[in-house]
């Protein structure tokens, strides 16, 4: 589901996206030069945002741009002035590509740690790997912590064991990461926001390669 509404606003909130990324790259969009060009010859991008109240949709939609070449880039949950408390992504591909590359998306919410953690490592033993997480009001379950996993259709699966810390305290939380560490865990992402496993809670994902 594209944005409709407020096409203005879109067009200026990608576009500004895009001319950070490609500055903070080395590069700057040229004003009416070929498409896809940069002042540094750089590639172009194309973006898309996909914005929905439910997780089906969200990552229905992730996959139909996955199969187009598109990889996800963000997430974000919050009011948004196109439809209220929505959960809004930033897909992305670069310009001027004759065979891309195809991505599968998988899209987690839940308010238990247990089943977040169990559903991360049965998507992981597919071939998914993490790429992102964010906390947001949903229409599917209050306030949850939701978790984007990604695989590439077209490469070797590096399939990882992952761990979810979930804590009111700092003090637990970094006892908790110092046992992961020595345990051959590594730190991907974090959440920090009032959430269904508990309150205002610290949401910590790791994971680690088979053997370690």
């Amino acid at each position: 589901m594209y944005l409709q509404k407020h096409k203005s606003v879109q067009t200026w909130a990608v576009r500004s996206m895009a001319i950070a990324i490609l500055t903070a790259a080395g590069g700057a969009v040229i004003e009416g030069g070929p498409e896809g060009a940069t002042a540094q010859g750089a590639p172009g991008y194309e973006y898309r945002v996909l914005a929905t109240k439910k997780t089906s949709t969200m990552e229905k939609e992730l996959n139909a741009a996955g199969t187009e070449g598109f990889r996800f880039e963000g997430i974000m949950g919050g009011n948004t002035e196109w439809g209220g408390s929505e959960a809004v992504a930033v897909v992305s591909r670069e310009r001027g590509i004759e065979k891309r590359k195809s991505f599968d998306y998988r899209l987690m919410a839940t308010s238990k740690t247990s089943t977040m953690q169990k559903e991360m490592q049965q998507a992981a033993d597919q071939g998914f790997g993490y790429k992102g997480q964010s906390v947001f009001e949903t229409a599917f379950g209050g306030k949850e912590v939701v978790v984007i996993m990604e695989r590439d259709r077209d490469a070797k699966p590096e399939r990882h064991e992952y761990k979810l810390l979930a804590t009111s305290k700092t003090s637990t939380m970094q006892k908790e990461l110092i046992e992961a560490g020595e345990a051959g865990f590594e730190f991907v992402g974090m959440t920090v926001a009032e959430t269904a496993f508990g309150g205002k809670e610290l949401v910590t994902i790791l994971r680690r390669s088979p053997g370690k």
